[in-house]
């Protein structure tokens, strides 16, 4: 590295350059249509409920979040590895390990960017409902947009961090899959946790999207259909009473189901059962308002800047590596 090139800022630049060329030469540029084809496929299935009931919108946001996660893990869970023995050689020539991280993320930003504004299109295009009312910045898709931005950036330095700590591609790519299966796993909306099953979900990326996109998209106003589904799905005919419920009882039982599907349908009061059953169902993790949201975004916002100074100090030490 010469004197003229040897400031953290000239670095920087020189590095950003690099990685434009590979983006167009090496065919980085195939992360877009992969996560268009991604966001594509995800429409087809939570287009009729996401932000339209509560449990499709949980479902919803869900898939979103995992949208998020994934691209963010592909984008460079390789970029490090893969170039492991040149980054040694040019460190021990002044190489700069905060410019190079800070060349990644100018360039992962410029990734994330397109593939939020893919998703978000695809959505718009499959005629996906996405949330109309803002409550930060005057624009429900900016806010939208922010939220999913956001939640793969976060998911992008965690996998440079594991780019930068691993000592190939082979390791990274199987280490991949168990940094997914725990942002899945522990998002706290979808799956029931509970004592320091649920402590564990403030560690992960997945449940601040998850919050942020429920906030946004209203949850704890929308119906709940759970009940009503439930409801429908009883057969009467076949409903095996305990054996200590006299005949009485049974058939009066299995008489007010049939006389409440029937008072279902009604339009009028089906909907108004379904927004009652919501209200009992409201969760603050999911409140809709400028502060949830902007903590949403704060909590998110740390994770980049944690694994970002991370990737920073294991690359620092890339000269002790014998591996």
């Amino acid at each position: 590295m010469s004197k003229k090139h040897s400031g953290r800022i000239a670095q920087t630049f020189i590095y950003v350059g690099k990685l434009f060329r590979m983006f167009i030469f090496r065919n980085d540029w195939k992360v877009l249509p992969m996560a268009a084809i991604i966001a594509a496929l995800v429409s087809y299935v939570i287009s009729g409920t996401v932000f339209k009931t509560m449990e499709g919108t949980l479902q919803g946001t869900f898939a979103l979040s995992c949208i998020c996660i994934w691209n963010g893990f592909f984008n460079s869970i390789q970029v490090i590895c893969r170039e492991r023995p040149i980054i040694k050689r040019e460190h021990r020539s002044g190489l700069h390990m905060s410019s190079y991280i800070a060349a990644h993320m100018i360039y992962q930003v410029f990734l994330c960017l397109c593939q939020t504004i893919i998703v978000i299109a695809v959505l718009k295009v499959t005629d996906v409902a996405v949330p109309t009312v803002s409550y930060v910045t005057g624009s429900a898709t900016i806010d939208f947009g922010i939220t999913l931005f956001l939640s793969t950036y976060a998911a992008d330095m965690l996998a440079l961090f594991v780019s930068a700590l691993v000592r190939n591609t082979t390791m990274a790519m199987t280490i991949m899959p168990f940094l997914m299966i725990f942002q899945l796993i522990f998002s706290g909306g979808f799956f029931s946790l509970q004592g320091e099953a649920l402590v564990l979900t403030n560690f992960t990326i997945s449940k601040w999207s998850l919050s942020a996109l429920c906030a946004e998209g209203e949850y704890n106003s929308l119906p709940n259909g759970v009940v009503l589904s439930a409801l429908n799905s009883m057969n009467t005919e076949n409903v095996s009473m305990p054996e200590n419920i006299e005949t009485d009882d049974a058939e009066q039982y299995m008489f007010m189901i049939d006389n409440m599907r029937e008072m279902m349908k009604d339009e009028e009061t089906r909907n108004s059962f379904m927004l009652k059953c919501g209200e009992m169902s409201r969760n603050d993790q999911f409140e809709s308002s400028a502060e949830n949201i902007i903590d949403c975004w704060i909590s998110i916002s740390l994770y980049v800047i944690l694994f970002s100074v991370l990737s920073v100090i294991s690359l620092e030490f890339i000269d002790r590596d014998k591996r």
